[in-house]
């Protein structure tokens, strides 16, 4: 197998991982990317798309768009790539910045996701919103249902890693929070949520489809409310992001399956 799949939604948060990743040893031969639209089982590659970075200690770091859309078909592709080339991934991570609920997790604080969560698929109504899973819907229609758990040997691994890190849901939201009032009703409907961000839930359903297992790392750049960009702090978020990498190459060489 390949190793831990990593994926990001903008470049800067794969290179704020990839700048805390275990440098290449000496001597080891670098993983090249696949020509265009060469197969990937003529090449031996695990992946071939640009934008790729596979490091030797068996991490595959990937930035694959803003919103759990791009984010879960995008993630779906590479794992199909890697899986007919004969080197699957063994594990999926969602990595990336995030905002905090206040009083949960502080600017700069780690995240790690007890479960994702798509906390606005669903409808609303004049009593409040209603998840997509209370309108009916046969099971078979939400692929992984509304919240996927994140993986118990590999969260396990993360947080031996992270010890310091913050344990909760984290919201999946293809609208970032901005108002006060939407920000406590996201707080009253998820208690357990300490964070939201766009795109884990998706590359979390792609995971659940292939059969791997799955979880979510975050760091966080600004409080969720008003959306005021002079608190974001996102220079403090990526470092913590960086520093949060060595976590990844721990959990490729522990279980990954609970």
């Amino acid at each position: 197998m390949t190793g831990l799949l990593v994926v990001t939604a903008v470049p800067a948060e794969a290179e704020a991982i990839r700048a805390g990743l275990p440098a290449p040893p000496a001597g080891a031969a670098p993983h090249a990317a696949a020509p265009a639209g060469t197969s990937p089982a003529a090449t031996g590659v695990t992946v071939v798309p640009s934008g790729v970075t596979v490091v030797p200690a068996g991490v595959t770091v990937v930035p694959v768009g803003v919103g759990p859309a791009v984010a879960g078909a995008a993630t779906a592709r590479l794992l199909a790539l890697a899986e007919a080339a004969g080197r699957p991934y063994r594990a999926v991570v969602s990595a990336g910045i995030a905002g905090g609920f206040v009083g949960r997790a502080a600017v700069g604080a780690t995240v790690l996701a007890s479960r994702s969560v798509a906390a606005d698929l669903g409808a609303e109504s004049p009593t409040g919103f209603i998840p997509v899973d209370q309108l009916g819907m046969p099971a078979e229609l939400l692929g992984a249902g509304t919240a996927v758990p994140a993986d118990p040997g590999l969260l396990a691994a993360l947080r031996a890693a992270l010890p310091a890190a913050t344990v909760g849901a984290v919201l999946t939201v293809s609208t970032v929070t901005g108002t006060a009032a939407s920000s406590a009703a996201l707080a009253d409907r998820h208690p357990d949520a300490v964070a939201e961000a766009m795109e884990g839930y998706g590359v979390a359903v792609a995971a659940a489809q292939a059969g791997l297992p799955f979880a979510e790392l975050r760091t966080v750049s600004n409080p969720i409310g008003p959306r005021d960009r002079g608190a974001w702090r996102m220079r403090e978020a990526f470092a913590a992001l960086t520093a949060s990498a060595v976590a990844l190459g721990q959990a490729v060489a522990g279980p990954a399956q609970g």
